[in-house]
């Protein structure tokens, strides 16, 4: 298991160094800089203030100096400063990180404890009207995209109700935080509800058809300890997997849902940022949602250790 560990430590490092190179070089690589950008908008072009301008950004500097920069800033927790705030970038995006990751986390258990109920429904009752409505919804909300069911949720709150809570400041007490952030995160996890509502279906008749379960069943064993202590958990390796990619998917996913309801979240700050080619917001930005990638991944293969007894990590 040590072993094993060290080896998928060392891999993980090697992706993020390669993730790294491709944000840097790529950004370096569209066509103009924030320096053309505020030229541009104030219509003034005066190559000898544009040329001082981009020396004190550090803009003049060669790729790999600027690269070795900002590595070597990361490795002493200096992210750099914003070009458009001239703040320090952490100050910037420290305190969008918890909106971000309280839409998204609950965006993902309105998705878990949604989908994966109706999903078991959907197997055990195979091919009855239940199922038929099950399978209708969850294709409705794979084929809606999130943003488009917000916008509708608006427009029906506000018909209904004549107003909407909307991020304008922030939430005084936890109650008001969960009033403000429901209707987004319902909205992002109505579509992975019904991918993960999908997949357990899937997977849980593959289960139910095993001979196990045959043989659990003739035993005299309840249809509830069948279908939950039996199947769901040999089922859940699949979805779990989708579980996790929906996780890490959700901190950089939510870019138009945080446009749509106002919320000043990380998502709508990287869009933001790649607007004015605010490089040190962008670079840290997108490496941190290169993280959280990395790390989920790696969660999720020591869960399959724990769900099945089966799988192990041999040194």
């Amino acid at each position: 298991m040590g072993a094993y560990l060290v080896r998928r430590f060392g891999l993980m490092l090697l992706t993020l160094f390669g993730i790294s190179v491709i944000i840097f070089v790529l950004l370096r690589l569209v066509p103009g800089d924030i320096v053309d950008i505020l030229f541009d908008s104030a219509g003034m072009v005066n190559p000898a203030e544009k040329l001082k301008i981009q020396q004190d950004l550090g803009l003049d500097k060669p790729i790999p100096v600027q690269y070795a920069a900002w590595i070597g800033g990361l490795m002493h927790g200096d992210l750099g400063y914003s070009y458009v705030s001239e703040k320090p970038t952490l100050s910037e995006i420290l305190p969008r990180l918890p909106i971000t990751a309280k839409l998204a986390g609950m965006a993902l258990g309105f998705a878990v404890l949604i989908g994966v109920p109706l999903g078991v429904i959907s197997a055990v009752r195979q091919n009855s009207w239940v199922d038929h409505v099950l399978r209708v919804i969850s294709l409705a909300g794979l084929s809606m995209p999130s943003f488009w069911l917000g916008l509708l949720i608006l427009m029906g709150f506000v018909a209904a109700f004549g107003t909407l809570p909307i991020y304008t400041e922030p939430p005084k007490t936890m109650l008001d935080g969960f009033l403000l952030l429901a209707v987004p995160a319902a909205a992002v996890g109505f579509r992975s509800s019904a991918l993960v509502m999908r997949l357990t279906r899937s997977s849980m008749l593959e289960v139910l058809r095993q001979d196990y379960i045959r043989t659990a069943r003739a035993k005299g064993a309840s249809p509830g300890a069948v279908n939950f202590n039996h199947a769901l958990r040999n089922a859940m390796l699949p979805v779990v997997t989708v579980i996790g990619i929906e996780a890490a998917f959700l901190i950089g996913g939510l870019i138009v849902t945080e446009t749509v309801f106002n919320i000043p979240g990380v998502a709508r700050f990287l869009v933001e940022a790649i607007r004015w080619r605010d490089y040190p917001i962008v670079q840290n930005l997108v490496m941190f949602i290169a993280v959280v990638v990395v790390v989920m991944n790696f969660l999720v293969d020591m869960l399959y250790a724990v769900l099945d007894p089966r799988i192990k990590y041999s040194d």
